[in-house]
């Protein structure tokens, strides 16, 4: 018998609260069992196994970051809408360290087409729309901004500028202001 109240969506939120307290690679089925006191055995009707978990909690995650980035990216454009964007993905990463690495969870490519990644990338070319750059240059742009955002987070969220002057928070602004420069100013071939 299904323990009361248990269902799909609050064991995935489970979850992802669960990846955000001691990293989502720690995050299983019979840890989240544990979590609310029942049998691995009581969850599978809801759950397959631990991976189905884990690409639930990255399809949440990939969501609420697009979710997040569509509403603070309304209304804005150039280099106010770039900072906008940028603020999101290292915002949501220091505030949700597991989702922000199940956002980064490899997905099966029917359900990486049907997750809100391909949103990601649009939210993004909307942003260098404001910049005017041609095709295939926009996709060298999207690349830019998605390996800089990615890249500065993750060495962030792992103490990488926790050392040294400046404050992580101005070489952010400084690195968002050197983007908008590069995007105004894309190198031609």
């Amino acid at each position: 018998m299904v323990r009361a109240g248990l269902t799909t969506e609050r064991l995935v939120r489970a979850g992802a609260e669960l990846a955000d307290e001691v990293g989502f690679e720690q995050v299983t089925v019979s840890a989240l069992a544990r979590r609310f006191d029942v049998k691995v055995a009581s969850l599978y009707s809801h759950l397959k196994n631990s991976q189905d978990l884990k690409t639930r909690i990255a399809l949440l995650a990939l969501a609420e970051l697009a979710d997040r980035a569509a509403e603070a990216l309304a209304g804005r454009s150039g280099k106010d809408a770039l900072g906008a964007f940028a603020d999101v993905y290292r915002d949501y990463a220091l505030a949700h360290p597991g989702r922000y690495t199940a956002a980064r969870y490899p997905l099966d490519p029917e359900t990486a087409a049907a997750s809100a990644g391909p949103r990601h990338a649009q939210l993004t070319r909307a942003i260098l729309r404001g910049y005017d750059l041609p095709e295939p240059d926009q996709t060298h742009a999207v690349r830019l901004l998605s390996s800089v955002f990615h890249g500065y987070v993750s060495l962030e969220t792992a103490g990488g500028f926790a050392h040294s002057a400046p404050d992580s928070q101005e070489s952010w602004t400084r690195i968002v202001d050197a983007l908008d420069s590069l995007l105004r100013n894309w190198p031609t071939r």
